[in-house]
């Protein structure tokens, strides 16, 4: 529907957990997206973790349950200095530009106990020989700051400088901290 994607309630009991801790979240607040199923067909699923991140949304008229947009999930998060970090948002932020391809990668490693974020990302090949580097990536680094909350170094590329898989995709995070 306009108002999220309804669930089922009649075959399907949702939850909000803490994606860390496993404890419930209050409706409305952001967190893991649990289902329990409540029909029978061949083996029983008993709170059976999603790995989406959304929220359920408040009751309306109504007949079921609504959730909102899933905004990511809990095995592609990256914490950085206490802020929750998905490659969806920079891959958001990188795709509103209309100078790059598209292609970036996220490189987090960790100097001095502070962790340090290094987001690398691709010129179209159409814009490539006008474009401002310095400006594309202070634009990147600002909409990074304002829109998930962390600090980050910005290394726009030339076209096809970073280095693909054999897919042609680009590994979107590469984290060399310490586990």
């Amino acid at each position: 529907s306009k108002d999220g994607p309804v669930i089922w309630e009649d075959h399907f009991y949702p939850e909000i957990i803490d994606p860390e801790t496993g404890e419930l979240k209050a409706d409305g607040e952001e967190g893991e997206l649990v289902f329990t199923s409540l029909s029978k067909e061949a083996m029983p699923i008993v709170r059976y973790r999603t790995r989406d991140l959304t929220r359920l949304l408040p009751p309306t008229s109504r007949a079921f349950r609504r959730m909102g947009k899933i905004v990511g999930r809990s095995d592609d998060m990256m914490i950085i200095r206490g802020v929750n970090v998905f490659p969806t948002q920079v891959e958001e932020i990188v795709l509103a530009h209309k100078s790059l391809s598209g292609l970036y990668q996220v490189h987090v490693s960790r100097a001095d106990k502070l962790d340090q974020v290094e987001v690398h990302c691709e010129l179209n090949a159409a814009d490539a020989a006008a474009a401002d580097r310095a400006a594309i990536g202070e634009w990147v680094q600002h909409r990074v700051k304002t829109l998930i909350g962390i600090t980050t170094r910005v290394v726009v590329h030339s076209p096809n400088e970073m280095e693909r898989t054999q897919t042609g995709k680009a590994r979107r995070v590469i984290d060399t901290r310490p586990r």
